[in-house]
């Protein structure tokens, strides 16, 4: 996607610089600095207060909570959490924000210096710096259509004044819109494992700000950056970088300047568009907010907020493989979230096989689920049907053909395996002398592929294991089908 005809040759002159600036919404049970109800949506104006509205004489107090999210979230991105930080003002007029001001942090920070590995591409990885992770609270949200009057009037809903936010801001290491893409995705994953906040793009509970700016390779100091703002969706951030770098180095190569200002990405389009000019820090007028004392967090209340940091996703992925013997990529499959993880485990744990239960899991469950639009908590299979049907699979007490229509069975009619099982229960023939009566018929049928065997070819034993399978319609034991094929063939 080119913004206008720059060619691959004059692309490959050039290095982009890319800082990324994500908004967290943290799921507090009540607002920043007020008693007010945090929740996504609601009446209009309902959700507030003298306090996020304001209003004279109305003073904020700070949320416990909000503060240990903050410190559990910043030490799942290895940040170093600061004793003291102070809470500052950070001055600027616009009708979603009722004070004229939003209460943030500036130059004492709760945690500073963390960092993020995302893949090389080589099958190493690169370390992305995090600045900081400051505290701050939400503004309101401006309407712009929905109304009759859409056209001349921009409606305002102040119920978001005051939500509870982290601001987590990267070095500007980042170098394709693709390492872009997985560090946001690593960082959202790593969020929902916390549980600070449930990154809810579309509802904005997680919004992401794109610095990005040009330069030749080899140079040492950075072209100016244009930020992109108010991208809704991980993939829109990464075709909206795609756009912006390539429109940054035609105005270069056309020998004007690239403007310091923000931009807004129109996804139908595929284009970015300028929205206004920059601001800088001092623009702001940041003073230390005169109703808040500074914030201590000192060791012994660090200590006990981070007994409730949970392991990680990647510490997670890793014990996977070496507990339960798993590949990487379903160990990355199971643990791409907390409740699957858990799930899993505690599913694993009861199993004769937890590989077998890992196997039915991704192989037979999510495919359906995904087929019928069903979350894992709507799948008719429950975990304790999942570990039965493990165990049956693991005892040789049914085959994969016949749990595969035991399984459709389940989701046709919206039943756990257990039910399903107690009224079909396929029999399995494991009586070895029946095996072998119907091995002994189908290598009388087929000479040639005797011969075939004979001569070296022994792959052709899958041939006899699946026409016996056919002759028992699908209830032969299969573990000791194979061993019999093999030493019927051999004997013949």
């Amino acid at each position: 996607m080119l913004a206008a005809g720059v060619s691959p040759e004059v692309l490959a002159k050039y290095q982009p610089v890319i800082g990324l600036e994500v908004h967290v919404q943290l799921l507090t049970q009540t607002k920043a600095f007020c008693g007010c109800i945090n929740k996504y949506g609601g009446e209009p104006n309902t959700h507030v207060c003298p306090v996020c509205l304001g209003l004279p004489g109305a003073l904020p107090v700070l949320n416990r909570q909000a503060v240990e999210f903050a410190v559990l979230a910043s030490r799942a991105l290895n940040l170093t959490i600061n004793e003291e930080s102070i809470f500052a003002r950070k001055n600027y007029f616009y009708p979603d924000s009722p004070k004229g001001y939003q209460i943030s942090q500036f130059d004492k920070p709760i945690a500073e210096n963390g960092w993020l590995d995302v893949s090389d591409g080589n099958g190493g990885s690169r370390r992305i710096g995090i600045t900081r992770l400051h505290m701050e609270e939400d503004a309101g949200k401006s309407v712009h259509d929905g109304f009759a009057d859409s056209a001349n009037r921009t409606y305002i809903d102040l119920n978001r004044c005051g939500t509870p936010l982290v601001e987590i801001v990267s070095e500007p290491d980042l170098r394709t819109p693709e390492e872009a893409y997985e560090y946001l995705t690593k960082l959202k994953e790593i969020l929902l494992y916390t549980g600070v906040s449930d990154c809810n793009m579309e509802e904005g509970s997680l919004r992401c700000d794109a610095n990005v700016s040009v330069m030749l390779k080899g140079a040492e100091k950075f072209g100016t950056k244009a930020e992109v703002k108010n991208v809704n969706s991980f993939r829109f951030i990464r075709d909206a970088l795609h756009y912006e770098i390539e429109r940054q180095i035609e105005v270069v190569e056309s020998g004007a300047r690239v403007v310091q200002e923000s931009r807004l990405y129109n996804a139908a389009e595929g284009r970015t568009y300028s929205m206004r000019s920059k601001e800088a820090a001092h623009d702001y007028r940041y003073f230390p907010e005169p109703d808040l004392p500074a914030l201590i967090v000192d060791a012994a209340w660090k200590e006990s907020i981070l007994e409730d940091l949970p392991e990680l996703p990647e510490a997670k992925r890793a014990r996977l493989v070496a507990e339960y013997d798993l590949s990487a990529q379903d160990a990355a499959t199971i643990a791409a979230t907390r409740e699957f993880a858990d799930q899993f485990e505690a599913a694993a744990k009861t199993a004769k096989s937890a590989k077998r239960v890992a196997n039915l899991l991704l192989g037979e469950l999510i495919g359906r689920l995904n087929a019928a639009g069903l979350e894992l908590s709507q799948s008719p299979v429950s975990m304790k049907g999942i570990v039965q049907a493990a165990d049956l699979l693991e005892d040789g007490k049914l085959s994969s053909k016949q749990l595969k229509g035991l399984f459709d069975i389940c989701f046709e009619k919206s039943e756990d395996f257990s039910a399903v099982y107690e009224r079909e229960k396929p029999q399995q023939i494991s009586d070895s002398g029946a095996i072998e009566k119907m091995i002994d018929e189908v290598i009388a049928a087929n000479p040639k592929q005797v011969e075939q065997y004979k001569g070296g070819k022994t792959t052709v034993s899958a041939f006899f294991v699946g026409q016996v399978m056919r002759l028992s319609k699908g209830q032969a034991n299969p573990a000791m089908l194979n061993e019999l094929v093999i030493q019927k063939l051999n004997a013949a």
